[in-house]
């Protein structure tokens, strides 16, 4: 298997280096994972044997940065225009035009600038390798074929590429929702962003990065080269846009012929990803609230040496986690030996920047300068002492508790070598934070080990992170939209040049059904990165947790999961291959249908399936859909179907591109297991010329002895001639001999039938195909054994449905009502709540929540969360624009006491520019002994809106007594009642972005607003005048949101 993450914050300040420290001082659990004799057990249930249970972490086998000085006299220079909180100006006279280029590096990478001026005052590169290429032009005779426009105002560079009608835009990074990336607005801004969704602007990653298709098939990147916060705009058709603090450089990589062609170039300028140890791409599995090394081994880590030690004896590896914030402790070793070397953030009056993590107080270290990567270095060398084989950099964004922006100031101050942009405030280095801890952590690593390979998975990262580390797509959500978007998130960060990439399979936040869980462990199971992780206070997501033995046979959901790591098992070889090609040439490992034919139109949008390799992979995303009864869309050429004899209809159909030959091995219960003289197989799909080629890459599968020529590099071809196919060893590279082994060649005919060839590896064998009768009846009996199987396969029962009373709807599956204007998400289930509010127009998410937390809510008291909160609601009514109708839905909710508090949501037809709700607490069976009256109720709107520029938002309103007020969020907590209660209006505003949400209500109804501030997010609550109900005197607050832009 993969690895046992055991979350132990190490270098977070209480769990430290030192194991006397351990995070559970803080009442915080530590992250560990499972292992020992129950869950090892278990997996021998599942077939997989003991290899799995690492306590993961990421890492990276890159060495030590050059660091490039630059003349005092340009950092003075620098320092002077453009000190990051400075709202520097345009250092050129020109504020719009063509910008300037010249060519760069290769053929056909063009850097492009405002003016000659702006080239030379630009900071240094942090995406490039060496920043010196990007400043030194080469002789060249090309010339671009697209030349952005440019403008300068107010202190922003604005850049736009105008394309061909008809490109397609892919890329930008860590991004939720669609594949195709036009209609779409993001921001590159490290964000904590728990629970996102698909129209969140900003995640955990930052890649100022676009792919753009061409019609015809041709591919062009272009890189806004710049470390602040950026704004990526693609909102109109076929132009991109780039918006950032001026100056900044544009790169463009081609257009070349193809999209691989472009990634291949873009990783000459930015690197291409570590070479991971081959362990690393086993299954890990992780869970918060691994709290003990009993639930590891099935005691809280009273010994964490030889916790790994009995770990390692059963063929797992260990990932521990070191988060960035260092508890503010006098006499714990790390934060003393930190303090006297004055390694820390500074705040603007010069002092270390205190912010508040799971530790408690924390103190950062300023990975911007080298004293402070080495001092860093060294404690992950003595760490990883312990047996440590890989770590997990978490919360590195860097995440801050109790900040309205959930990081630090951006005013702290970095002491920042020279080669990095010298002295500046945290806006200017906050994007590359992670990557630079990340990249520390690597070298800590090696420094431990030089035989070893270091494996580092870090949650935030910028574009040029690959080099250091692994990453995951972050906090996700155990819903079905999560699962349909990990495919699309997964491949654009394999688009933005980072290849090793998966999502948390199953969620992180919520609970999996079993049929949810089953069907993503077999999407993931072809992922480049496979990890099960879930958070505290979820039910277990183990691949054998959902089943139960049953008069001898294994349940459904653990069945499907035991198959789909047998899949990864078997394939191996041939992912290791392909990570050895993307080490070596920047080639991609998954990518999107498309890239099998980019000319095609019709495969640019397809996103329930993609490519690993040459392999097609093809799933269903939905509940209620199997991948064998949905057309499958392949494109053009051959594709064969085959399998293990392990379809199902819960598992993706997988194709081999004609042409191609993958490698396979044995389905071991660990890679620990593999030994070279393992029999070796071969599954050969020929192409329209009876063709077909592949390799394979060996070595130990650690350490470095491959950049030494200490590997076997196979190429092998198969070819037919005459109704006879050979195959043969066409070429070899590295100094390793060939092991004696046996050779199984599997030659795919179609419809998953095949002919089968043992032999001896690197001898010519040959293959002699059948007549057509027989190939006839070959492909004909292997389909009928197909149908067969998936027919008598038990399908992962259906458990998504909640009953609810007297057969009311009640769902956890979202009801979207939606216009021109507005995507509302509503889950008819605990607490009725809104989970998402999008406008479309302006593709702002005001609002975004799970499913039984946040987002949408109304209480029916002061008290906070108070009944409402947590009450099962159902459907009454539901009329989703049928016959022109309003989009509207009305929900109910027994609050107790017979009292329903009840919620109409709709979106008028007539004014589709608004979202109308209009709430009531309404007594249906209040006793007579009562008088016909409730006890005393008030109805509370709680509505949790995001922020995502929380500096730059605030509310605005005018009062009854007219007086005008704006609340910004230094203000903390407000409320206003009598004559400065809003006027029947109050707005929330972002400056950035130059919108304003209005909320406009009966001043009637509302006799008490409140603000509340919270971390990235901010509460607008209604109340109502608290007193009994009956059923002639109901409580009522009619309200409605409305979008405007703000001068």
């Amino acid at each position: 298997m993969g690895a046992v993450q055991v979350l132990s914050s190490g270098l977070s300040g209480v769990s430290g280096f030192a194991y006397g420290h351990q995070r559970y001082r803080l009442q915080r659990t530590p992250y560990t994972t499972w292992s020992g004799q129950t869950s090892v057990a278990r997996l021998g249930t599942l077939g997989l044997g003991s290899e799995g249970l690492f306590i993961s972490s990421p890492s990276s086998p890159f060495g030590s940065i050059r660091k490039k000085r630059l003349s005092k006299k340009l950092i003075s220079r620098r320092l002077t225009a453009k000190m990051a909180d400075q709202g520097e100006k345009s250092t050129s006279d020109v504020t719009s035009g063509y910008m300037i280029y010249q060519p760069i590096l290769e053929d056909g990478i063009f850097r492009f600038d405002c003016s000659a001026n702006d080239r030379d005052t630009a900071y240094p590169s942090l995406s490039f390798i060496n920043s010196k290429d990007r400043e030194t032009p080469i002789m060249g005779h090309k010339v671009p074929l697209y030349r952005p426009t440019f403008e300068c105002l107010f202190g922003q560079q604005i850049v736009k590429f105008e394309l061909p009608a008809g490109t397609s835009f892919y890329g930008t990074g860590e991004v939720g929702g669609q594949l195709e990336r036009t209609g779409k607005r993001i921001f590159t801004w490290n964000t904590d962003a728990w629970g996102y969704g698909p129209e969140t602007t900003s995640l955990y990653q930052s890649h100022p990065w676009v792919l753009a298709i061409l019609p015809n098939g041709e591919a062009l990147g272009v890189l806004a080269d710049t470390t602040r916060r950026c704004e990526i705009d693609l909102r109109k058709e076929s132009r991109i846009q780039f918006v950032a603090p001026s100056p900044y450089p544009v790169i463009t990589f081609g257009p070349f012929s193809s999209p691989t062609a472009v990634l291949i170039s873009l990783s000459h300028a930015i690197g291409s990803t570590f070479m991971p140890p081959k362990w690393s791409l086993g299954y890990h599995q992780c869970r918060w609230s691994y709290d003990s090394d009993k639930r590891v081994l099935e005691d809280r880590f009273p010994d964490p040496k030889s916790l790994v030690n009995d770990l390692h004896h059963s063929g797992f590896k260990a990932i521990w986690m070191l988060d960035p914030g260092i508890k503010d402790e006098a006499g714990y070793f790390v934060y003393d030996s930190g303090s006297k070397s004055d390694v820390w953030i500074q705040k603007a009056n010069g002092r270390p920047f205190v912010g508040e993590v799971w530790p408690g107080p924390c103190v950062f270290p300023d990975y911007t300068q080298s004293k402070v990567r080495s001092w860093w270095a060294q404690l992950v060398k003595d760490f990883v002492s312990n047996g440590v084989d890989g770590i997990w950099n978490d919360m590195n964004e860097p995440a801050v508790f109790k900040s309205v922006t959930k990081t630090m100031p951006e005013s702290n101050i970095h002491m920042g070598d020279d080669e990095f942009g010298g002295s500046q405030n945290h806006s200017y280095y906050h994007n590359v934070y992670g990557m630079l801890m990340a990249r520390s952590t690597f070298e800590g690593m090696k420094l431990a080990n030089e035989n070893k390979r270091p494996f580092v998975l870090t949650r935030a990262g910028f574009i040029g992170s690959q080099r250091f580390a692994a990453t995951w797509t972050g906090d996700n959500l155990s819903t079905w939209e999560h699962l349909h978007m990990s495919i699309s998130m997964v491949l654009q960060l394999g688009l933005s040049g980072q290849p090793l990439s998966g999502p948390d399979i199953g969620g992180f936040a919520g609970n999996a059904t079993p049929k949810l869980f089953g069907r993503w462990m077999g999407i993931g199971a072809m992922f480049p990165f496979c990890r099960g992780h879930s958070e505290i206070n979820t039910v277990d997501h183990e691949p054998w947790s959902f089943g139960e033995e049953e008069n001898n046979e294994v349940m459904e959901c653990e069945e499907v999961c035991r198959l789909a790591l047998k899949r990864r098992y078997r394939l191996m070889p041939y992912i290791y291959t392909l990570f050895y090609m993307a080490h070596k040439m920047g080639t991609p490992v998954a990518t999107p249908t498309f890239f099998a034919d980019p000319q095609d139109p019709s495969l640019r949008k397809l996103e329930n399936s993609f490519l690993l390799g040459s392999i097609f992979v093809y799933a269903s995303t939905m509940p209620n859909q199997r991948p064998d009864k949905l057309d499958c869309t392949l494109p053009k050429g051959i594709w064969v179907r085959f399998d293990f004899d392990d379809s199902h209809p819960d598992l993706p159909a997988l194709y081999l591109q004609g042409g191609s030959i993958i490698p396979l091995g044995p389905p071991h219960q660990h890679l620990g297991e593999t030994n070279p003289i393992d029999d070796l197989s071969l599954l050969v799909a020929l192409d329209e010329d009876g063709k077909a080629e592949g390799v394979i890459f060996e070595d130990e599968g650690d350490g470095y002895g491959f950049t030494r020529g200490e590997y076997l590099l196979t190429h092998y071809v198969a070819e037919l001639q005459a109704s006879v196919v050979t195959l043969r060893v066409s070429e070899i590279e590295g100094l390793w001999k060939r092991p004696k082994r046996q050779l199984h060649v599997q030659l795919l005919l179609g419809g998953g039938s095949m002919l089968d060839l043992w032999g001896m590896d690197g001898e010519l064998l040959q293959i002699t195909m059948p007549s057509e009768q027989e190939l006839y009846k070959l492909v004909s009996a292997s389909e009928k054994q197909y149908r067969t199987r998936l027919e008598t396969a038990k399908c992962i029962p259906d458990m998504e449905e909640v009953s609810g009373k007297k057969g009311a709807e009640l769902s956890r599956t979202p009801i979207e009502l939606r216009s021109g204007y507005w995507s509302l998400k509503i889950v008819p289930w605990i607490g009725g709540r809104i989970i998402s509010m999008t406008h479309l127009p302006s593709g702002m998410q005001w609002l975004h929540s799970r499913v039984d937390i946040n987002g949408y809510e109304e209480f029916s008291g002061t008290e906070f969360r108070s009944a409402g909160f947590s009450e099962e609601y159902s459907v009454i009514e539901r009329n989703l624009e049928h016959a022109g109708e309003n989009e509207s839905i009305l929900l109910e909710g027994d609050i107790g006491g017979g009292l329903v508090l009840q919620r109409q949501i709709h979106i008028p037809k007539h004014n589709p520019k608004v979202v109308q709700i209009d709430s009531s607490i309404i007594a249906r069976k209040v006793g007579a002994g009562s008088g016909g009256f409730s006890r005393l109720v008030c109805l509370r709107v709680h509505p949790m809106f995001t922020l995502l520029h929380p500096t730059e938002s605030f509310v605005s309103f005018t009062a009854i007594d007219g007086s005008k007020h704006e609340v910004w969020p230094e203000s903390g907590e407000q409320f206003y009642e009598g004559n400065i209660l809003p006027n029947g209006e109050w707005m929330l505003i972002d400056k950035c972005l130059g919108l304003g949400l209005v909320n406009r209500f009966n001043v009637n109804e509302a006799f008490k607003c409140l603000i509340h501030w919270g971390t990235g997010t901010v509460n607008l609550e209604l109340w109502s005048e608290n007193r009994p109900v009956s059923e002639q005197s109901p409580l009522r607050i009619c309200h409605e949101y409305e979008v405007i832009g703000i001068p």
